[in-house]
């Protein structure tokens, strides 16, 4: 795989904003929302609106030759400063040689954007890389991890001057996962629905607006786990079995394997005692967040986080068939929090 510049989509977009264009863009990765925030808003702002007729040019990677993108990049803009080439599904592009021979003379008046998603460059191209980074920007859009998601989510929002509760992030955060595209969409839909007056996002709000509901979710039953509350995580799995919709076995087990994972390293912090180290440990934006983590520690012994990986680890493969002929997934369910609390 191929290792982009240090170069963050934040530092991207400042200089974009700042009119700050270089001559190639190349997007890869496997998060396309990050590739076409970019993409799209250089369609939208380096050329003026008069200008893109005869000066934005877009493209689909199966549909051009390597040398026929080059060859429209070498064109000279037509009474505007500069041309936009945006070349789609650049994943799909062969035989890039002609590519990498335009990428060391690139035109500067041209702005040539490639948006290479689901993977990267080949790793063995290195001089393909290398003419890249020497003519632009090289960046890699990768997949957020799901302990990522709540900053992402209280950030998006605090952009749109929205605040939002812990409680109500995680059940976004649970409920949606980490398609941005699909998440960004339903915070924009959520912002719509608040008051001029009253920009803030409750759990009532995402029950209403997204379909989660505020007592019965993944984050009640998270919690209701790392406080070993037997009868409350009986009454939400109750409450799944009888609402599939609302909860699978397919959407909580990733959550609890984070969460148990990360007490399992909480256990190996240089202070275990502190919750300030385990935040530092875990790589945690606050000492807050590791609040979770001191109490599972307090409800569960080391060797008992161990088996419950190992559980959850079997539960997973039953949940796809492996050596499960009949039980479905509301009994697995079951199986495995009752394993977890007693």
């Amino acid at each position: 795989m191929a290792e982009a510049k240090n170069v963050s989509f934040d530092t991207i977009m400042a200089d974009l904003k700042a009119g700050k264009y270089v001559p190639v863009y190349y997007l890869m990765g496997d998060e396309p929302y990050y590739i076409d925030r970019i993409a799209d808003y250089i369609a939208e702002h380096a050329l003026q609106p008069e200008e893109r007729d005869f000066n934005q040019t877009i493209l689909f990677g199966s549909d051009v030759t390597a040398s026929q993108i080059a060859d429209a990049a070498r064109r000279y803009p037509m009474m505007a400063e500069r041309q936009v080439i945006i070349v789609k599904e650049a994943q799909n592009v062969k035989n890039t040689e002609a590519l990498e021979r335009y990428f060391k003379q690139p035109m500067p008046s041209t702005v040539l954007v490639m948006c290479h998603k689901n993977g990267t460059i080949d790793g063995r191209k290195k001089e393909y890389v290398k003419s890249i980074q020497a003519a632009g920007v090289l960046f890699e859009s990768k997949k957020l991890r799901d302990r990522d998601l709540p900053a992402f989510i209280e950030n998006y929002l605090k952009a749109r001057e929205v605040s939002i509760d812990v409680k109500s992030t995680q059940m976004i955060a649970d409920n949606i996962g980490a398609d941005l595209s699909r998440l960004t969409s339903e915070l924009d839909k959520v912002v719509l629905s608040l008051p001029e007056q009253d920009k803030k996002i409750t759990p009532q709000v995402v029950e209403d607006q997204i379909g989660v509901s505020k007592e019965f979710n993944g984050f009640e039953l998270r919690d209701a786990i790392v406080n070993r509350n037997v009868y409350k995580a009986n009454q939400i799995i109750k409450y799944f079995d009888e609402n599939p919709k609302a909860g699978s076995i397919y959407s909580f087990l990733p959550l609890l394997f984070n969460y148990f994972q990360n007490l399992m390293i909480s256990y190996y912090s240089p202070n275990p005692k502190s919750q300030e180290a385990v935040a530092e440990w875990l790589e945690m934006r606050s000492p807050w967040a590791a609040k979770d983590y001191m109490t599972g520690m307090r409800n569960y012994t080391g060797m008992k986080v161990m088996q419950i990986i190992s559980k959850i680890r079997e539960i997973d493969a039953k949940s796809k068939g492996l050596d499960n002929p009949s039980t479905g997934p509301g009994e697995l369910m079951k199986e495995l929090i009752f394993y977890i609390l007693h």
